[in-house]
């Protein structure tokens, strides 16, 4: 079959793109940007690729007409305060462009939604399946409680809350009752339904096989971490404070937190579990799930995280327009060190950042990431997705990654803390040499204050970071 896969450098996109070509099928694959989706060369020969933005409908016009199956995989929820205009009008475009094509079935992935009243994330939800709905297709509609997998938001707020929080006094939220359900169930249901009949034109609650509240989700956690954590809840926190409260112990964005503790309101526990039944599934449960999650971290094989989608930021960029680094009107701080390995210098940038650090005044990146989250930046919490490898669109602690080549020798860095102008950081092999360059473009007055306010650290962190590369022997991981 002839697939189209929107979303497919998200979190869910990248998870089902492998098991689509392993089933024999022929997957296009709609990016807004060709220059940040690098699927492994092994499945390039099973894809297409094709340029479309869902809120620029002349663009949908390169989506083929003889589509069989398509997925709806895209939300806005963390990239504007305005996600609900924006995912309706992606969803109408979409259905319109649909309909004018050979499709038989489009498969959409949204939330349960089976309270009266509903946040304002679940009601746009409930609003993209109401507009999908009115295609000339088959609309088969997954609805899914709290998604648990490595990588998944969702786990990386309750990791972050329990690794660091022996003692927690958290709104009352946290006693809401959920029916999470793990990665690898959500993508059998996506899978599983693909021209199933008994699935056209309905909508079916997906979820685990545990109905926990939110607090019960976060000692199990701890329990399974084998830590000790005591929780209480208290009534006053507003939604406001406990959004700030999620937002500066974990790595999630403000907007992010704001829209997940409206949601956190509402039960969202499955009507039935007629689903399982028509595909023959049967979930797993919540334990099982976090296990298999850690499973994946400790062997360094996460697929997707929800820290390398542009919402993880609040920054929405093409990498094209960023990849050239501009020279004038520029201030730069250019490094060149002689190296004694090509290769270990090499893997030593591979590995900067996340929990190796920056391998020089780590404290001042930490002081750095602790100043950008008090004034609404992304901080240093998002880490990497993995410990030793990088590809184009990944997060970097508040970084980027817009060009990524290990053969070339060559990584360079979009800065996505808050700062009066733009910044790169680039590392180079040329020859015998590294060349590390730092390269700020100011914004007005405030943009060169700040530049000469950070100059007499750089000549301290700067220095060091090279050094340390291009000389430090790196160490086999597991």
């Amino acid at each position: 079959m002839k697939i189209l896969l929107t979303g497919a450098t998200g979190y869910i996109g990248k998870r089902i793109l492998p098991l689509l070509i392993k089933k024999g099928h022929h997957v296009v694959c709609c990016v807004r940007d060709k220059s940040r989706f690098q699927p492994p060369p092994s499945l390039r020969s099973n894809i297409s690729i094709i340029e479309i933005d869902l809120l620029n409908e002349p663009s949908l016009s390169r989506i083929p007409d003889d589509i069989d199956v398509a997925y709806y995989l895209v939300h806005s929820m963390a990239s504007s305060a305005d996600y609900e205009a924006l995912e309706q009008k992606s969803a109408i475009n979409f259905q319109k462009r649909l309909s004018e094509t050979n499709v038989q079935q489009v498969i959409y992935l949204g939330g349960i939604i089976n309270e009266s009243e509903l946040s304002k994330h679940l009601e746009s939800r409930k609003t993209v399946e109401e507009e999908l709905k009115k295609g000339t297709y088959n609309l088969t509609c997954l609805r899914a409680g709290i998604i648990v997998g490595s990588g998944s938001a969702s786990f990386e707020i309750m990791r972050d809350l329990v690794e660091k929080l022996p003692v927690m006094i958290t709104p009352k939220w946290l006693l809401t009752r959920c029916q999470p359900i793990g990665i690898s169930d959500v993508q059998r249901f996506l899978i599983e339904c693909i021209s199933c009949e008994e699935t056209y034109n309905r909508n079916f609650d997906i979820g685990g096989k545990d109905i926990l509240t939110y607090k019960e989700m976060l000692l199990n956690f701890a329990k399974i971490r084998n830590l000790k954590r005591k929780i209480w809840t208290v009534p006053v926190m507003t939604p406001r404070l406990s959004s700030y409260w999620l937002y500066f112990v974990t790595s999630t964005s403000y907007k992010l937190a704001r829209s997940l503790v409206e949601s956190m309101k509402v039960e969202v526990i499955c009507r039935d579990h007629e689903i399982n039944e028509i595909l023959g599934v049967e979930t797993i449960s919540y334990q099982e799930a976090i296990s298999r999650a850690f499973a994946k971290i400790e062997t360094n094989e996460i697929a997707s995280s929800w820290k390398d989608s542009y919402s993880s930021s609040g920054f929405d960029i093409n990498i094209s327009e960023f990849i050239k680094v501009p020279t004038f009107g520029c201030f730069t701080d250019k490094r060149i060190q002689k190296i004694k390995n090509r290769a270990s210098t090499v893997e030593k940038i591979w590995r900067i950042g996340g929990e190796n650090g920056w391998y020089s005044g780590n404290w001042l990146w930490r002081f750095r990431g602790f100043l950008d989250k008090l004034i609404g930046g992304v901080g240093l919490r998002r880490g990497r997705t993995s410990p030793t490898s990088i590809s184009v669109g990944d997060a970097l602690d508040f970084w980027r990654v817009l060009y990524a080549d290990k053969d070339e020798g060559r990584l360079l860095l979009f800065a996505e803390m808050k700062l009066p102008g733009e910044a790169w950081l680039e590392f180079k092999i040329d020859g015998e040499n590294v060349v590390q360059t730092a390269t700020v473009r100011p914004l007005g007055v405030m943009g060169r204050l700040y530049w000469y306010s950070v100059l007499p650290f750089h000549g301290f962190i700067f220095r060091g970071m090279i050094k340390k590369i291009a000389n430090a022997e790196v160490k086999k991981t597991d």
